[in-house]
């Protein structure tokens, strides 16, 4: 047996449809299976809050060791997991094929499932991951949805704390009357038919809840973007891709928006149309997640094949026929935080690699978690956690002091905002908004 492993991660299909699945006896040996090498390697004590938690519970035995630990202070441990993978993909030298086979965030997944199974999942908990309904409804009255949601709202932040358990300080995201598949039905930007790519690409949007419901502008860039380097685009949204549903181990609703979308993608993909992602968690759910629920499916494989991450798919068209001319410089220089999820699709840190295309780009890269963890970070008991967690962030981007600050995941990206503005030291960067760094190479090619 090796110490350790050089390999390449694998990952293994889920069987949630078998009973074992979510038996919590059976979880609970698997538990104290992996928890006990993760005591004995602590190799990722500071990824998350997780494994600090873990680490005391043991620790604080009376023998120091995990057979004193009970089961039931398993869960403080489960819940402080946000299914960043970046234990999996980037510190744990035990996953598979090593023999132990240890999958952390997916044997959190699998005890969440099991809790979901027995009805522990609050209904407040289920009912805000229904972003289709939760940003059609929001989007009807957005004023009103945007001031209730307003960090300085004492009205309504304090209720809503009470009774969704959203914290009243978290910043939340806001909404638009107008879709991004809606304002998509309008008048498309000029294809560039000069760029080096014209005419041999063509690429499917898929919007994701968050572009399409709250942050429509993000999809503009893109879609400007890939016009200026001559690449057709179309917006398609069948349904969420069922990330939130994932957080709180609902694998069956997910396996229904998986079926949904890539039977919808199907047509596109048959036609020649790449598909591409505009958020990194929905990227990596139909690259990798989706295709581990529903192993045998075969337009679910054949998506995920398809699928790019928005700011790979740019730096893809870079590489194999070059872009357009015409971007200028962006004064000041740019932080960018790498996103958990899009360093999990092991891919490389193409978001840097999108930036520094800008011309005399001075990009700087944060590669550690903001802490925020998709709405893991916004609820009441977690939102301290992950000012905590995304702290050396923060700092981060107040020494390195650039004028732009962008994130391939909007969320962490405001988080990181939130956390920046905490510090308190007099001399960080007042920064008012992250960017996806989509926007600010449309901002360098004078489109917005």
């Amino acid at each position: 047996m090796r110490e350790g492993s050089l390999d390449a991660p694998v990952r293994h299909p889920l069987d949630w449809n078998s009973p074992e699945f979510t038996d919590m006896e059976k979880i609970d040996a698997e538990l104290r299976r992996v928890f006990d090498i993760c005591h004995g390697c602590r190799r990722c004590f500071n990824l998350c809050d997780s494994f600090p938690r873990l680490f005391d519970l043991i620790d604080a035995s009376p023998t120091g060791e995990l057979d004193e630990v009970k089961s039931e202070d398993f869960k403080p441990v489960v819940d402080a997991c946000t299914l960043c993978d970046m234990c999996f993909m980037t510190k744990c030298p035990y996953v598979p094929p090593h023999e132990f086979n240890l999958d952390f965030p997916h044997l959190m997944l699998r005890y969440r499932a099991a809790e979901l199974a027995q009805g522990k999942v609050p209904r407040m908990a289920r009912e805000l991951t229904r972003t289709d309904r939760n940003g059609r409804l929001a989007g009807l009255v957005a004023p009103l949805a945007n001031w209730a949601a307003d960090q300085r709202n004492d009205l309504t932040r304090p209720l809503m704390e009470k009774v969704a358990g959203i914290h009243r300080e978290a910043r939340l995201p806001k909404y638009h009357g107008r879709t991004f598949a809606m304002q998509a039905k309008g008048t498309p930007p000029a294809v560039n038919g000069k760029a080096p790519a014209a005419g041999k690409r063509k690429a499917v949007l898929y919007a994701t809840c968050f572009v399409n419901y709250n942050n429509p502008a993000i999809g503009r860039a893109a879609q400007g973007v890939l016009a200026r380097n001559g690449v057709e685009t179309k917006v398609v949204y069948p349904t969420c891709c069922g990330m939130p549903q994932l957080e709180h181990g609902d694998i069956a609703a997910v396996a229904a928006r998986a079926r949904k979308v890539a039977a919808e993608m199907k047509g596109w993909i048959d036609d020649g149309w790449d598909v591409v992602a505009l958020v990194p968690s929905c990227a990596l759910m139909l690259k990798l997640e989706w295709p581990l629920i529903l192993p045998e499916d075969a337009d679910v494989k054949r998506l995920a094949l398809a699928c790019y991450d928005i700011s790979e798919y740019v730096v893809d068209i870079a590489r194999k026929e070059g872009l357009a001319e015409g971007m200028k410089p962006l004064p000041g220089g740019i932080s960018v935080h790498l996103a958990c999820h899009a360093r999990a699709q092991n891919m490389g840190p193409k978001a840097a690699e999108l930036l520094r295309l800008i011309p005399e780009s001075d990009v700087a890269v944060i590669e550690r978690c903001s802490g925020h963890g998709g709405s893991w970070g916004v609820m009441k008991e977690n939102f301290p956690v992950a000012l905590k967690v995304g702290k050396p962030v923060a700092r981060t981007v107040a020494k390195n002091a650039k004028a732009f600050v962008a994130s391939e995941c909007p969320l962490a990206g405001e988080h990181i905002v939130e956390g920046l503005k905490r510090l308190g030291e007099a001399d960080a960067p007042q920064i008012e908004h992250a960017e996806h760094p989509i926007e600010l190479v449309a901002r360098a090619y004078g489109l917005t």
